[in-house]
């Protein structure tokens, strides 16, 4: 069996808001699995859904890229290794320029992208390469998204590129496509309607349910009904469309949307499944005095 950490307990405990002792027994119930410990908890009724955030460390930013015409538009996190130099303004005019030349130009991945010419015959490796030399930390570009449409474009970046939302609509007015973009990153769906939900994602769910309402001691002919009701109240949470909106209880964002409709989007929020190294400061510090 798996030696239980204090770590592992406070890593699920932040993941889950389940008490630190029922964490503890589920990882030793789970040997170990976080992603186990997280579904016994929640079939245990213990915890809900785990926090889509989980642990989130990495510094950088997230910068987004819109024309003028609202035809084209990119969304880019570029990472580094302390929050100050994330708001160097060296940084800031590297992430723009990138931004600006993922949304101009159609890349196939980040290989493609990183060996493009940019500016002056150089690579976005080549700048990457100057910038990590002239901060003094390793900078690179970990993903992007480019979108062109005969639609509408609208991008919205919030605090200072910690989350980044590109949307891709049918048509309607600037605030529209802001309201919309701002919902994405407040409430982070992960489809845009019931069509566009995984479809293992949403078995894993049900299976979730099932075992909770047992759990319950809910009788085996009741439970599929009770999962079917329940599932309802997931699609609200994750299908965008079937939201409630952030700026009105009162409307879901199908009626902000009226008569038009969201094709795609993209939500990046930063660092978002990297972990970043703990330290101990104290012990860093008296490791350099010595």
């Amino acid at each position: 069996m798996a030696a239980i950490t204090a770590a592992m307990v406070k890593d699920l405990r932040e993941k889950t808001g389940a008490g630190m002792m029922d964490c503890k027994k589920a990882l030793n119930e789970t040997d170990g699995d976080m992603q186990k410990a997280i579904d016994y908890l929640r079939e245990k009724g213990i915890a809900k859904a785990a926090k889509k955030s989980g642990r989130i460390a990495a510094e950088g930013a997230v910068a987004a890229y819109v024309s003028d015409d609202k035809k084209f538009g990119a969304l880019v996190e570029i990472n580094c290794e302390t929050d100050f130099t994330a708001n160097n303004e060296n940084f800031r005019e590297l992430s723009k320029k990138i931004t600006e030349h993922v949304a101009k130009n159609d890349f196939a991945d980040l290989d493609a992208l990183n060996n493009s010419v940019i500016e002056g015959g150089k690579t976005v490796n080549d700048l990457v390469t100057e910038a990590t030399a002239t901060i003094g930390e390793k900078i690179s570009v970990r993903r992007f998204v480019r979108y062109a449409t005969d639609g509408k474009l609208t991008s919205y970046i919030h605090m200072g590129g910690k989350i980044g939302v590109l949307v891709d609509i049918s048509g309607g007015s600037d605030e529209l496509g802001k309201d919309v973009a701002m919902q994405i990153a407040a409430s982070a769906p992960s489809a845009v309607d019931r069509a566009g939900v995984d479809a293992a994602d949403l078995e894993h769910e049900k299976e979730i349910l099932r075992k909770q309402a047992l759990e319950e001691g809910k009788p085996e002919k009741i439970v599929e009904k009770m999962v079917e009701g329940r599932i309802n109240k997931y699609y609200k949470e994750v299908c965008l469309i079937e939201q409630i909106f952030v700026k009105d209880s009162e409307k879901t964002v199908k009626d902000i949307l009226g008569g038009e409709k969201v094709a795609r989007f993209t939500r990046y929020l930063l660092g978002e499944g990297i972990e970043k190294k703990e330290t101990d400061f104290a012990a860093e510090v008296a490791a350099q005095l010595k």
